[in-house]
């Protein structure tokens, strides 16, 4: 025992004296109120209340990245139960005793940039139950907003137009042969679409020689890809039962609730965009919701140091990160640059500010950063903000960023004036260093790699024709027909590339080097994936100039995929297109659905069919309005307007 060590204990009876039994008593009622004042009286000490108090006592909740607070803003809906936010880093205290999972789509939008704009978090003082009541009834304010003001927006973004979307009689031509040129377009789209139906139903694409679906891993388990890109294709054509089919197949077996690794640029430009046409051309709910509910789906892919979003996310968990072949973990200027269409209207759809502050907040770090003689590199660190590699392409890895330059300011009823300001001071860049006249005459783009020209164009930088076209009016009066010719001679170009082959398509790319001009010269450029660049081309040309080579043109390429791309049970790719039998690489791709066939369809329609002035097409060819924002803070009272 420990008292057999005291002095004057006996060892064999544990006897104390009167005056030992009173000092230690008074030892240890000494003991006990210094420890219960240190508790109470000191300054706090959490580790000893945790001892002591009860446990029910509500501990300050820590968070730790503005990845986990984010999580906590937009996790999984349909759950309504809660949990604490523990701390890995321990940067700062936030009380909130819980948060609810299910995110408002009104979320206050100054809280959402402090939890995810990589910088330092600021506390936030709430307590749990205002909390608890305040996210109650964020979303019931939410469920209310969309339903009562669904219909109010789609009545104002109309009335705000200034012709009717599908013109007099849906864009009918009166030529009879520009007629029949436009009938056989839509008997092409209704054969890929009924093979579609019949063989790949609910899939990502069609395989038509093997008569099945492809899922593919590119949309994070997302499916029904043709179905989304195909919305807006078969409501302008008239396609009346095939558009339900497919509106219906949204509303029951469109699931967002995926857990794989999706492309952001993909999924924006594809089931964003199409979802964003189907409901300003519809006015259906069903897409508003669904693509509210995907939108903030892709919210934390921009929760990086510089705020430049990855190019991969996982739509389940919020986790992004970059393409493996990407450079040193860059992120690529044709994805994160092709963004701003879709976001600016889901922030007009929804009220909330934060897709827009995303997107302009990649425009503030792109005017911050020094480019090469004026020229945006395709590969950017989201984490530093530096440039990654000095390669410059108007092709694969860049293409959009431009385009979405020009009709961004082209879709804000040209009030965007940094957004012309990038795009004109890209164009001067682009014409000093990449734009050549080959021995032969054409106009090409080059690419750029640390300022040596690799003589190349690809067939993704043939839309530069159409985009250099609708901007040419916008630029300084001075170079508008410069500008106007250079798109034609574009144009031109990639015309060429077509004429020049066996089956009058062309080359994924096309050299102007060794002898060559407007030619593939390694075998692993000679596929054609039914692409649709040099077709919209056509298609702008033919509104902006009304030539009529260009609907020429436009007949050529669809005698081509008639002969050569049309198989018993649908379209497919072909692997060269010098050679001839060709051989079919069994696919369907969803863009041909989206937008070889929907310019082609535009381009033998007249001009009222989705008119310029009020429609700007996404990069996936998906219609958005122009959004006029006095004419919208005014209820739809501009002057020029149309009645429904």
């Amino acid at each position: 025992m420990v008292f057999r060590k005291l002095p004057g204990v006996s060892a064999s009876g544990m006897g104390l004296r009167l005056s030992q039994k009173f000092v230690f008593l008074l030892f240890l009622s000494g003991l006990v109120t210094l420890c219960f004042g240190a508790l109470f009286f000191l300054p706090d000490s959490v580790r000893l209340k945790r001892i002591f108090l009860s446990k029910t006592e509500t501990q300050p909740v820590t968070v730790g990245s503005e990845n986990d607070a984010r999580e906590h803003l937009k996790k999984a809906k349909d759950q309504d139960h809660t949990r604490g936010i523990t701390s890995g880093k321990g940067e700062t205290s936030t009380k909130i005793k819980s948060l609810s999972r299910k995110p408002s789509v009104t979320y206050d939008a100054k809280t959402e940039e402090k939890l995810s704009g990589g910088k330092a978090l600021e506390e936030l003082s709430l307590s749990g139950s205002k909390t608890e009541s305040s996210s109650k009834d964020a979303r019931v304010t939410s469920s209310n907003h969309a339903a009562s003001t669904d219909t109010l927006s789609y009545i104002k973004f109309k009335k705000c137009l200034l012709r009717p979307p599908l013109g007099n009689e849906q864009g009918k031509p009166s030529d009879p042969q520009t007629l029949q040129r436009r009938e056989k377009v839509k008997e092409m789209m209704k054969f890929a679409w009924d093979n579609y139906k019949r063989y790949a139903w609910g899939k990502n694409e069609l395989r038509p020689l093997t008569r099945n679906g492809h899922t593919g891993n590119m949309f994070g388990g997302l499916r029904g890809a043709s179905i989304i890109d195909s919305l807006d294709t078969l409501y302008i054509m008239g396609l009346t039962e095939e558009y339900n089919d497919a509106k219906e197949w949204v509303e029951t077996s469109l699931d967002l609730n995926s857990n794989g690794e999706a492309s952001l640029f993909e999924v924006n430009i594809r089931y964003v965009g199409g979802l964003l046409s189907a409901y300003y051309l519809t006015g259906e709910e069903v897409f508003k919701r669904k693509v509210l509910e995907l939108g903030e789906k892709l919210l934390p892919a921009f929760n990086t140091p510089t705020g430049i979003p990855r190019g991969v996310i996982n739509l389940g968990s919020g986790t992004s990160w970059s393409w493996g072949w990407a450079s040193a973990g860059s992120s690529i200027l044709a994805e994160f640059g092709t963004l701003h269409l879709e976001f600016i209207h889901l922030t007009e759809l929804s009220g909330n500010p934060v897709y827009t502050e995303k997107v302009m907040n990649i425009r503030k770090v792109l005017n911050k950063i020094e480019k090469p003689h004026g020229l945006y590199p395709n590969f950017l660190s989201p984490v530093s903000g530096n440039w990654v590699q000095h390669h410059v392409s108007i092709g694969g890895l860049g293409d959009s960023f431009y385009e979405y330059l020009i009709k961004s300011y082209l879709m804000s009823d040209k009030t965007d004036e940094e957004a012309k300001t990038m795009y004109y001071g890209a164009l001067e860049a682009i014409e000093a260093n990449l734009v050549q006249k080959s021995a032969g005459g054409l106009t090409y783009m080059a690419e750029w790699r640390g300022g040596i020209l690799d003589h190349k164009m690809g067939h993704l930088a043939c839309f530069s024709g159409g985009m250099v076209g609708i901007g040419a009016d916008d630029g300084v009066p001075e170079k508008r027909q410069h500008y106007l010719d250079l798109a034609a001679e574009i144009t031109h170009t990639c015309h060429e590339s077509y004429t020049r082959s066996a089956t009058k398509l062309g080359p994924e790319a096309f050299r102007f080097d060794g002898g060559s001009e407007a030619t593939a010269t390694r075998l692993s450029d000679r596929y054609y994936i039914l692409r649709p660049e040099v077709i919209e081309s056509y298609m702008y040309m033919w509104r902006l100039t009304h030539d009529p080579k260009y609907r020429g043109w436009g007949w050529e390429a669809v005698e081509a995929l008639e002969q050569h791309c049309r198989v018993e049970t649908g379209f497919s790719g072909i692997r060269d297109v010098y050679a001839t039998p060709v051989g079919h690489d069994n696919m369907q791709q969803s863009f041909f659905l989206s937008e070889t066939l929907k310019y082609l369809y535009l381009l033998f329609s007249d001009d009222d069919l989705l008119p310029m002035e009020d429609w700007v097409f996404n990069t996936e060819a998906h219609p958005l309005p122009v959004v006029r924002k006095s004419c919208l803070q005014e209820g739809g009272t501009q002057e020029q307007t149309v009645s429904e």
